[in-house]
């Protein structure tokens, strides 16, 4: 019988000899058994009893046609199974392509995209003072129809695209879009502060994280520490303090407009601050009525801060001058004492009296309040006037010495000259002392002065007992001159 023709699908089945079961497809080298070759159209059966070399195949003859029968529907069926088979691995790799063709077309997507940067949330930090409205906003430069979410400090969705996810009535949605999501939080609180996330739900979620600064108000200030009043010596203290900042607030004083320094003393209280600047003097009478001014500072307030005033009450003994009307009074004018007197409480009543007693004409004498008025001076009204005023921590008292001067009498009406015209006595008779003791002076230097060789030549009768005595005569009594 001739070779069978070669087919370009073949198959090859093992038939064992001790199973019963129906023929498998294998790709190892079949156990000794009955090997059938399949190759259409026509069928060869060969023995291996020993071995599975192929040489050992060989040709049969035409099998009974019960036989063959059996055999081509059992191989139909494995041919079907097979096929199957293939079909199904096909189909598994089409799968497979089409999962590699989206993974590329994403990857391609990220690496590629000319929207590679704007894929990506953006956000900015917010400051807002407590009590204000903080609105978060997050952008999407490209977005290919991604939702965008809002999370608090505590990870708990705000809100997610335009859905709102935590009841709370302080949050709104302001602005819903692919490309931006805005939220408001109004009524802020110290506890709203923290780091908020803005989520692209891409494939990774890409996140962004937003600080939200609360600043606390200082509550307005409040001096306390000082009782009134305060006594000429006393020590006070005075504390300025202030509660509810953040940050901590500053403090500043002020002596009516000039700037002093306290002592600062910051205490945190939760998340906010307690501030406490204090300030120590010892006051006198220059204190009293002074005003000592505490400004706050901070940031929430802007350029408008917050100020208490103090105004300091010192009480001290009184202090008392007498201030008059004309340099020089004379008789017929009219003339005026005050009592100028300090103190606190205001010295009252204010006392007038002349020389130890009362005054002595009251008609022409008039007190109104602390001013003393002679209506028409004479020369009865010369004497001493004393103006006393007192308080509780004292007294005090002034005086003043009244001379009337007559206008008609001699050396009285012009005693501005008769004083002029005494000081140039002076001076022109302190002038010519001066001069007579320059003349004496002059007068006794002037002459010829003996050096000290020619000492003792003075009472010599000639020139040469006078040489002898000024070189030899060391015995001779020395001279003094004195000089008046």
């Amino acid at each position: 019988m001739p070779s069978p023709p070669s087919h370009p699908l073949s198959f090859i089945f093992f038939l064992s000899s001790s199973s019963p079961s129906p023929l498998s497809p294998s790709l190892s080298f079949p156990p000794p058994s009955l090997s059938l070759s399949l190759s259409p159209p026509l069928l060869f059966l060969s023995s291996s009893l020993s071995s599975p070399s192929p040489s050992l195949s060989s040709p049969l003859s035409p099998l009974s046609p019960l036989l063959l029968s059996s055999l081509s529907s059992s191989l139909l069926s494995l041919s079907l199974l097979s096929l199957l088979s293939s079909l199904l691995s096909l189909l598994s790799l089409l799968s497979l392509l089409s999962h590699l063709s989206c993974l590329f077309s994403h990857l391609s997507s990220l690496f590629l995209s000319p929207g590679l940067s704007g894929q990506f949330p953006l956000t900015q930090n917010v400051t807002v003072t407590e009590g204000g409205t903080a609105n978060m906003t997050c952008r999407v430069e490209y977005n290919d129809q991604t939702s965008l979410q809002w999370s608090n400090p505590a990870q708990q969705t705000l809100f997610f695209g335009d859905k709102k996810a935590l009841r709370d009535n302080r949050i709104e949605l302001v602005r819903a879009s692919w490309a931006e999501l805005t939220i408001s939080i109004s009524d802020i609180s110290l506890s709203d502060e923290g780091q908020y996330t803005c989520s692209l739900f891409t494939m990774p979620v890409k996140t962004t994280k937003a600080f939200l600064t609360v600043l606390g108000v200082p509550e307005r200030p409040e001096i306390t520490g000082f009782t009134k009043p305060a006594m000429e010596g006393d020590e006070i203290t005075l504390i300025c303090t202030t509660s509810g900042s953040k940050p901590a607030a500053h403090i500043r004083w002020f002596r009516n407009d000039k700037e002093v320094t306290g002592t600062k003393e910051v205490n945190a209280t939760g998340k906010s601050f307690t501030v406490k600047s204090t300030l120590q003097l010892q006051v006198d009478q220059s204190d009293d009525g002074v005003a000592y001014t505490c400004s706050v500072e901070h940031v929430s307030l802007s350029s408008n801060p917050y100020q208490v005033t103090e105004v300091l009450e010192v009480h001290y003994a009184p202090h008392v001058e007498i201030s008059h009307s004309a340099i020089i009074p004379q008789e017929g004018q009219y003339f005026k004492l005050e009592c100028v007197s300090k103190g606190n409480p205001l010295p009252e009543p204010v006392l007038w009296s002349k020389d130890g007693g009362e005054l002595p004409d009251v008609e022409r004498m008039i007190v109104e309040g602390r001013e003393l008025t002679i209506t028409s001076l004479n020369k009865t009204d010369n004497g001493t006037y004393r103006c006393e005023a007192s308080n509780y921590l004292g007294t005090s008292g002034a005086e003043y010495v009244l001379f009337v001067y007559d206008p008609n009498a001699p050396g009285q009406q012009d005693p501005d000259h008769a004083l002029i015209g005494g000081v140039v006595a002076v001076v022109v008779f302190i002038t010519l002392c001066l001069i007579i003791a320059l003349g004496r002076y002059l007068a006794r230097h002037k002459g010829t002065y003996l050096t000290h060789e020619a000492k003792g030549s003075e009472d010599a009768p000639d020139a040469d007992t006078a040489i002898i005595n000024a070189e030899g005569n060391h015995a001779a009594e020395e001279k003094k001159e004195y000089f008046i």
